[in-house]
């Protein structure tokens, strides 16, 4: 596999557009807490509001790419994202909450289309290479974002702040993919030979469709860790929550060196892995954030399972859209990865709505919770393989 210079154009606009936003979303839950005083129950669902109500506009990106190109799209959206970048220059919830929701929901209109660029413009047997570099450099700008991030809050910088560096990122990001030069769009009525009512890969498609809900169901806003590292004993507020924003930076920074190790590697059957090391390992690895607080073994048993989990990570959203980028047909292509990334958003919303709720009772339930419905949703990718290998030896 070779990854193409194109993926390295688009990958460093997402390099930038994770510097930027990433510190906000690491920041964002000690401000809704700790701040605004919001209870785990309201944190959830205002969580679940972002997030949840995210898959209607990575849908609508997905099909809109189909229609106007994906480039296009892309463009639009990533240059809304800074509306996140006034989130604190309010105190009141009803203000600064739908500020970071827009400007977030601007992202997932964003994402699947610029998923969808890339693939058009690689060839088939490189983009696994290709996906592995976009993640690599994607989340490595956020692990630069957490850096920035602890620097301002040991020099003491307000969480207006905070939340403004973004957008100088952001709109380096915007202009870097609006210079990207791509193949040229093909309305979905000039594609000819297309066969519009089979899907290649069917069972591996549902599959992975459905797997990536469930697997959206056992899946959280990374503040839980967070504010659960934040909350501890001992040591200051303010070093606590520094320590609980450099979980996040681990969690960033392992699951960047993932991207790039999988785009080095030839992967033989990427919906095993996906499986196995993507969903079953973040369900593993989910629940050790619940042994972790049963047996209170402190920052080490948090750090050791945020990288576990930021592997498995690393390994989904590697697999997910090549996968998905090899089995849909050209004319689909936006709309495919719109479902993918909406399927994933639309678990979101149940599951920081279930994980608020059951963090009232007692943190560990929630980590418990999220855990095994991470390992369901990895079954259910081998079984869909499973199905696909009787009735198809040639498996992705």
């Amino acid at each position: 596999m070779k990854a193409p210079k194109i993926s390295y154009y688009i990958g460093f606009s997402a390099f930038f557009a994770d510097m930027g936003y990433q510190g906000a979303m690491a920041i964002l839950p000690v401000f809704l807490i700790f701040v605004l005083k919001l209870n785990f129950f309201i944190f959830g669902l205002v969580e679940a509001f972002i997030f949840g109500f995210g898959a209607l506009f990575s849908y609508m990106g997905g099909k809109l790419a189909d229609k106007y190109g994906s480039k296009k799209i892309t463009v639009f959206g990533n240059s809304l994202i800074p509306l996140l970048s006034f989130t604190a220059f309010s105190y009141i919830p009803f203000i600064a909450i739908p500020l970071f929701s827009f400007g977030w929901w601007m992202r997932n209109l964003r994402s699947p289309t610029r998923r969808s660029f890339l693939a058009e413009n690689v060839d088939k047997e490189n983009r696994t290479a290709a996906f592995g570099v976009l993640h690599g450099l994607d989340v490595g700008g956020g692990v630069l974002s957490i850096v920035i991030l602890v620097i301002l809050l040991l020099m003491h910088f307000s969480y207006k702040y905070l939340f403004f560096f973004s957008i100088f990122p952001l709109i380096i990001s915007t202009i870097i993919i609006a210079s990207v030069k791509g193949k040229k769009h093909i309305k979905t009525d000039n594609i000819k030979n297309v066969n519009k009512n089979k899907i290649k890969g069917k069972f591996v498609f549902e599959g992975i469709i459905l797997g990536t809900m469930l697997f959206g169901f056992g899946s959280y806003a990374m503040g839980f860790p967070i504010i659960t590292i934040a909350e501890g004993s001992g040591n200051s507020l303010s070093l606590r929550i520094i320590y609980g924003v450099i979980s996040y930076g681990i969690f960033l920074g392992i699951s960047s060196l993932t991207g790039f190790i999988l785009s080095r590697k030839a992967i033989k059957n990427e919906v095993l892995s996906l499986g196995l090391y993507g969903y079953i390992l973040a369900g593993l690895g989910t629940l050790g954030f619940a042994i972790s607080i049963i047996y209170s073994l402190g920052l080490i048993g948090f750090y050791l399972s945020i990288t576990i989990v930021a592997i498995a990570f690393g390994m989904a959203e590697t697999f997910e859209p090549s996968i998905i980028s090899k089995i849909a047909n050209p004319d689909k292509m936006g709309s495919r990865m719109g479902i993918l990334s909406s399927s994933r958003s639309i678990g979101f919303f149940i599951a920081n709505i279930i994980m608020g709720a059951l963090y009232e009772l007692r943190p560990s339930y929630s980590y418990t919770y999220a855990g095994f419905v991470s390992i369901i949703a990895g079954i259910i990718i081998l079984f869909a393989l499973y199905k696909e290998r009787k009735v198809n030896s040639k498996v992705i």
